[in-house]
């Protein structure tokens, strides 16, 4: 017979496996309480919310007593946390979502999770009890959502009430396992001062930029996978003027405008279904006949590219955009790539006439191997050489190599005069020619 407070399984002396007892008693409660039937029973009600909580916090309490002799208050308050979060909430995400300092989670496996952290990827302690718990928590992100993620549609893409980016992919696609990633949205928005601070730019190369983007100059903001090209398109965006009417057009909406005249249009993925999707190409259509002044579109990666580069070409200057390319020259050849799936066979000379004639200027992000994200290169888009367009380095980065595992370098402006500036100069903007050959 056991003692009371004496597990009847495990010696006295043996070492309590925190994991294994976690997993017991998530395993009970789901055995003792209908889970599904409970979500549709108290919706999105908050009061009953919180009643469910008290109840199976208290339920997780009374198996504890049940399966364990656990007496440690501390122990016992951190069990029952995070058994409430694994039955009611998202589990090992709910701590890694709450921390302001984590801007990625990125799932492998059940049991591998990593995060970025100010910059940096770190694999954390913290995991999944099961494959099956993974897959029933992405479906508990994704059903709110009106999104189903099974072995018929085994990709979801989709956006949280915050704002935060959502992607799962599962098994026969995912061959070791689901995989989840949700890129967070910050709760602060990012601004210039914080970007010069950070050292992704400098002061002259914003002046530079703001003057272009009051100019109505057409920006196209180049880079690679989580380089800041959102972040630099929302500040940029945020020069734009109070009194325009900006028409935003995103996957996922993200841009954070705080201009008074702003519409937000978001794509729409297919339904269960297979039908309604809306995509942005038919959104770009559709906002030249919404009177823009401004057309930001947060990243060009279709067909729309031909719809964009004909309304920039057509009167609707000043329009922003990114492109995913790890140069000036590959983000010209990645969009020249992009019109043609818009299915007419345009000969590539008209293309890149297209181009010359829209896009003004390319910005270049990258994130470096020390998590820092920098601009290294803006271009101006000068002109043709027979077939070859033309571009001029206004400023660069120049790293001369690391200290204490941080990168090392400096921003310089090049000498090259663009000529934007005669632009400037028609809507009354005034930019100091010293600014383009000197650097600080």
């Amino acid at each position: 017979m056991c003692s009371p407070g004496q597990d009847k399984e495990r010696p006295v002396d043996a070492p309590l496996d925190l994991d294994v007892l976690k997993r017991s008693v998530h395993e009970k409660l789901l055995e003792s309480i209908d889970f599904k039937k409970l979500d549709t029973e108290v919706g999105q009600d908050s009061e009953k919310t919180d009643a469910l909580r008290r109840t199976v916090a208290q339920k997780i309490s009374e198996i504890l007593d049940q399966e364990s002799g656990l007496q440690d208050r501390h122990l016992r308050a951190q069990i029952v946390k995070e058994v409430l979060q694994e039955a009611l909430g998202l589990g090992p995400l709910e701590d890694l979502l709450a921390d302001g300092a984590i801007s990625e989670i990125m799932v492998n496996s059940w049991n591998e999770i990593f995060v970025e952290k100010k910059g940096r990827l770190t694999r954390i302690d913290k995991k999944f009890f099961s494959e099956q718990h993974l897959i029933n928590i992405i479906s508990r992100i994704t059903a709110p959502l009106g999104r189903k993620i099974d072995t018929s549609t085994p990709m979801v893409d989709a956006r949280l009430k915050d704002g935060s980016r959502v992607n799962a992919i599962i098994p026969p696609l995912a061959v070791k396992g689901a995989c989840l990633t949700i890129r967070k949205f910050p709760e602060d928005r990012i601004g210039v001062a914080e970007l010069i601070k950070f050292g992704a730019l400098n002061t002259q190369m914003v002046e530079f930029l703001k003057t272009a983007v009051l100019a109505k100059l057409n920006i196209l903001i180049s880079g690679g996978t989580g380089s800041g090209k959102t972040t630099l398109l929302n500040i940029l965006s945020g020069f734009i003027p109070e009194n325009e009417r900006i028409i935003t057009i995103e996957d996922s909406a993200e841009l954070q405008l705080r201009q008074p005249h702003v519409v937000t249009l978001e794509s729409r993925p297919a339904n269960i279904e297979g039908k309604g999707e809306v995509f942005i190409r038919d959104l770009v259509k559709n906002s030249l006949r919404m009177r823009p002044d401004r057309i930001v579109i947060g990243e060009c990666r279709g067909a729309e590219a031909l719809d964009m580069l004909q309304a920039m070409n057509t009167g609707h200057d000043g329009s922003l955009t990114t492109i995913h390319s790890n140069s000036s020259r590959e983000a010209l050849s990645r969009l020249e790539t992009l019109v043609m799936y818009a299915g007419f066979e345009l000969p590539v000379k008209a293309i890149k006439e297209q181009i010359v004639g829209a896009i003004d200027l390319i910005v270049q992000v990258s994130r470096f191997k020390d998590g820092s994200r920098k601009v290294i290169q803006i271009s101006e888009v000068d002109g043709m050489q027979g077939e070859v367009i033309t571009l001029g380095d206004v400023f660069v980065y120049r790293q001369r190599g690391e200290e204490k595992e941080r990168v090392v370098g400096e921003f310089a402006a090049t000498g090259y005069v663009p000529q934007c500036i005669e632009r400037f100069s028609e809507r009354g903007l005034h930019i100091p020619r010293e600014v383009f050959w000197t650097s600080n």
